[in-house]
């Protein structure tokens, strides 16, 4: 058994250590991660890097796949080697595969529903 207090000289202060140290973004569980909400953030990061267009292209293109983690990393792994080539075959990929099926048929219910009341200009509707 160690001791859970053990004795530290000055020296061990005295060294960069990243013990007790947390991540301070917390990330939703499994599928929680809206895919749209997703695109723009990496976009937002990505962009930030100030690149012209075909670099800027291409580092999307290699990053991406540091943004994702379990299912949708196991997805992108699994796609045959050379398979997406431009960042909007990504995108589209991305959201065909993530963009949850409940969130598709209330969007389209919405768009479906719409109405347009009595004396109700277009753009308050």
């Amino acid at each position: 058994m160690g001791d859970e207090n053990p004795i530290r000289t000055l020296g061990d202060y005295s060294k960069p250590s990243h013990e007790g140290y947390k991540n301070t973004n917390e990330l939703p569980e499994g599928n929680n991660v809206d895919p749209n909400q997703h695109l723009k953030d990496f976009l937002k990061l990505v962009d930030s890097l100030d690149l012209n267009g075909d670099n800027r292209e291409r580092m999307r293109l290699r990053l991406f796949q540091f943004s994702l983690c379990d299912q949708a990393s196991n997805w992108l792994e699994r796609l045959p080697a050379g398979s997406i080539s431009t960042w909007e075959d990504l995108t589209t990929r991305f959201l065909a595969q993530f963009f949850l099926p409940r969130r598709i048929a209330k969007l389209l219910n919405d768009i479906l529903m719409f109405q347009q009341h009595q004396g109700e200009s277009l753009s308050e509707a």
